[in-house]
């Protein structure tokens, strides 16, 4: 009688809800626990704190799922793996969020108050945020307030005023007063890497500009408000239409004041008439000009978006009403002689989408200018994975012409650290080395006497505080200890893995290069890894006023956390884009049904001590090999930090190859119900299975961790799998046999294409059959796999048999029919 095998798995399915069964082992041992003092080599993943403006959807989660698998990934290779929780909570969107959403605003509620209410904001998104995180299973070191970090909380900022310290006694801060990217809506400075442009239609306005002696001289703009604050005309040298102007003075329409017209190469003569108005300020070409030619400034625009008193009758208005009245005088003067539609390429902050104006203030920079060299060596020498988008950071470099407005007038931030002296007025800071948070706008200062000229008559707060850039930029030093934990410094800095979207290369990526460099004269970072966007199917960006950025948390329900994991890395490789499909995903899915499957199947049969590769049967000797190949196959590819096609891979071999040819061909051999088959050889089936499992669910486990750990824990260590080794090739684990592969599968193939076509069903015997003599190895598992009595090689010497070709080969087998079913007679 046959021995009956029960599965181990006991479990039919594998459920989404079996994950937080899993979650609960992981809290309870400290799976992902950093060790700094293990003796291991640290790697530390600079983790991108996400910026908390409402609730994740499906896109941000998949961002970070994909970096969880390079710190899964690089735990199993040996490391000891540093992958800090971080919370962004500081900057602009959450100030616009609550006067928005409490129909407030900032400048007229006590700061205070206002800052509390933009921390009881962020403290419920970070909940959110937290349990989404937490359901997919990403390993950061702790959930838990130590071993994180928040961008708002007094340590994390105490370092950014420590920083900014630092550097300002270096002499790499200087105040000075310019014109600047002004946001209406944030109501702040923002700085170039916050900006980005759009192409938007526009109307060019033909003007008359009377010029003395000589015929008016035609301009077209599409700035006509900004007529009060033009300082100049140019013309270009080489533009015979203007041959003899340039020196002489243009009087300006409505307003009446004269500007010299100036002879530049950098006027474009195939635009408008060739003729160009230079105002304070149209755009970032008007900044240049004023600049180059030393022109005094008019100011025009005021940073609530209103006109100024130079703009006359017309101060008070909004800009765009204020330019519908200045048309409207200009055709009654007929001084406008024609309009047409045209395409402009308009500044837009990043964060509000308003078109931003050039509006002249008081701010601090930080030197960026002076770095730009030794920054091309950085993004030169750092390996970026993928390479192709170092190009977006050296792009960035090539356009960087200015130093870095750093001050923001706005509430819910770093506060810069200075004070002013009420005698004389000198910026005053803290000295260096204490690390302490400071809020000039309401604490003392911790000096009494003014450094310059000596007085205590006491000091002015200053109001101000930093771009939110200043403290995300100094995360890769505090992830790594850095001002507060020496020993962690010395041991981890210099093993900084930085990964981040593309969006952000030009700001998060470009001022943590610089601010590093700065402050310790090294690169930052030793590995940069950078992703693309999750977008909707149609590849359209994810947006909440789209309405195409569903949450996470239903789909995670639904179809589970490995499935969302795995659907990241299979839709597109490292660096493209991804398209989130419902549809997809649910198609995903069933690989990890399909591995359950797999596993409690294997599950049925015991795990053999191990077994030389040597004293394997031939067959499990090519299912090894084979396994072996997959290893070396993805290995290159996970060295890159791109786990697209190694999961692409390991789907394919464990789907196509292990679950529809090698189970179904040791079915038999493992089962031994007739007991054709030694206790060895049955043996060797088991092992060459339960390897094979375990390698599968090992490479699978940075991407799917869940269910991995779950079969691995129940099949063969307690501790679970995020403790083992990554698999690596064995050298041992070689075969010759892996040449027929493909000729084995085709060879299944025709075996399942000659019962379908003869109305057979899969599991019906065969008389006979014969096959390549190349298959001999494999001829008693064939046997036992597709039931024929008896298999030859070669041809055949009679004609009962039927050829059959071989699917996608030149190669056939043979094969005897089965005799007719006979009906009985009642």
């Amino acid at each position: 009688m046959s021995k009956k095998y029960q599965p181990a798995l006991t479990s039919k399915r594998w459920k989404p809800v079996a994950e937080e069964e899993i979650l609960a082992l992981w809290r309870e041992e400290d799976t992902y626990e950093f060790h700094p003092d293990s003796g291991k080599e640290i790697y530390t993943v600079d983790t991108p704190p996400p910026y908390l403006s409402g609730p994740m959807h499906v896109g941000q989660v998949t961002h970070y799922t994909q970096i969880d698998e390079i710190a899964r990934y690089r735990r199993m290779q040996g490391w000891e793996v540093n992958f800090p929780l971080g919370i962004d909570r500081n900057g602009l969107p959450v100030e616009v969020r609550v006067e928005k959403d409490l129909g407030i605003s900032m400048r007229e509620v006590p700061r205070e108050e206002f800052i509390q209410k933009c921390k009881e904001r962020l403290d419920e998104d970070e909940k959110v945020a937290i349990a989404s995180f937490k359901r997919l299973g990403i390993a950061f070191n702790t959930y838990e307030d130590e071993g994180s970090y928040r961008t708002d909380s007094p340590k994390f900022r105490a370092i950014t005023q420590a920083t900014f310290i630092d550097i300002w006694n270096q002499g790499l801060v200087y105040s000075d007063y310019r014109p600047n990217n002004w946001c209406f809506d944030c109501g702040t400075t923002i700085a170039d890497a916050e900006v980005e442009y759009s192409e938007r239609p526009t109307t060019l306005n033909y003007l008359y500009f009377e010029v003395e002696g000589m015929a008016p001289i035609r301009i077209a703009t599409t700035r006509p408000e900004l007529l009060c604050a033009c300082g100049a005309v140019f013309v270009h040298p080489n533009d015979e239409r203007y041959a003899g102007y340039g020196g002489k003075t243009a009087k300006i329409p409505i307003f009446g004041h004269e500007v010299p017209i100036i002879e530049s190469v950098t006027v474009q003569m195939e635009f408008g008439t060739g003729a160009l108005m230079v105002c304070s300020y149209g755009d970032q070409a008007d900044v240049m000009a004023f600049r180059d030619f030393a022109l005094k400034p008019i100011a025009a625009v005021s940073q609530d978006g209103t006109m100024t008193e130079a703009a006359g009758e017309y101060a008070g208005m909004k800009i765009a009403e204020a330019r519908k009245k200045v048309i409207e005088v200009l055709k009654k003067a007929e001084l406008l002689y024609k309009q047409e539609e045209s395409v402009q390429r308009v500044p837009l902050c990043w964060r509000s989408g308003t078109p931003i104006e050039f509006i002249a203030m008081d701010e601090y920079y930080v030197k960026q200018v002076d770095f730009i060299e030794d920054l091309h060596k950085i993004a030169r020498e750092t390996p970026f994975f993928p390479s192709f988008h170092r190009q977006i950071l050296i792009d960035w470099l090539n356009r960087v012409t200015v130093d870095w407005p750093v001050s923001r007038r706005r509430y819910y931030g770093t506060e810069i650290p200075i004070w002013y002296c009420n005698s004389c007025g000198e910026a005053v800071l803290p000295e260096p080395g204490e690390l302490r948070y400071y809020q000039p706008w309401k604490d003392d200062p911790p000096f009494k006497k003014c450094p310059k000229c000596g007085a205590e008559d006491g000091f002015r707060g200053e109001d101000r505080t930093f771009d939110t850039w200043m403290d995300s930029s100094t995360s890769g030093l505090q992830a790594v200890g850095y001002l507060r934990d020496d020993a962690l410094f010395k041991k981890a800095f210099g093993n900084v893995l930085r990964p981040q979207g593309k969006d952000i290369v030009r700001t998060w990526l470009y001022y943590s290069l610089l601010r590093t460099y700065q402050l310790i004269k090294k690169p930052a970072f030793k590995e940069i890894w950078v992703s693309g966007h999750v977008v909707d199917e149609n590849g359209e960006a994810m947006s909440k006023s789209k309405g195409n950025s569903p949450p996470p948390m239903p789909f995670v329900e639904k179809y589970g956390a490995d499935s969302m994991r795995l659907f990241g890395v299979l839709e597109a490789g490292l660096g493209s884009d991804v398209r989130f499909s419902e549809e997809r995903l649910a198609g995903v899915s069933k690989f990890t049904t399909k591995l359950w499957n797999i596993a409690r199947f294997t599950s049925m049969f015991p795990v053999p001590e191990n077994i030389e590769y040597k004293k394997l049967t031939p067959v499990d000797q090519w299912i090894l090999a084979e396994a072996n190949a997959l290893i070396e196959t993805i290995i290159p590819d996970c060295d890159l930090l791109d786990f697209h096609k190694p999961a692409m891979e390991i789907r394919g071999f464990t789907w196509n190859f292990f679950a529809d040819h090698v189970l179904e061909m040791l079915k038999g051999r493992c089962f031994n119900g007739e007991g054709k088959f030694t206790e060895d050889e049955q043996r060797s089936a088991w092992f060459a299975l339960h390897e094979t499992l375990k390698l599968i669910t090992k490479a699978l486990a940075p991407i799917t961790p869940f269910i991995t750990d779950k079969i691995y824990r129940e099949l063969y260590d307690a501790k679970g799998i995020h403790g083992q080794s990554y698999p690596s090739p064995q050298k041992e684990w070689v075969s010759k046999l892996t040449e027929y592969t493909n000729l084995v599968i085709q060879t299944n193939g025709g075996f399942w294409k000659f019962k379908r076509e003869n109305g057979l069903s899969l599991r019906q015997g065969l008389p006979a059959a014969v096959i390549s003599e190349k298959l001999e190895p494999w001829a008693k598992d064939l046997q036992a796999m597709h039931g024929i009595e008896k298999i030859e090689f070669g041809t055949p010497d009679d004609d009962d048999y039927i050829q059959v070709q071989l699917p996608e080969s030149e190669e056939v087998i043979y094969v005897r029919p089965p005799p007719p079913a006979t009906e009985e007679k009642s």
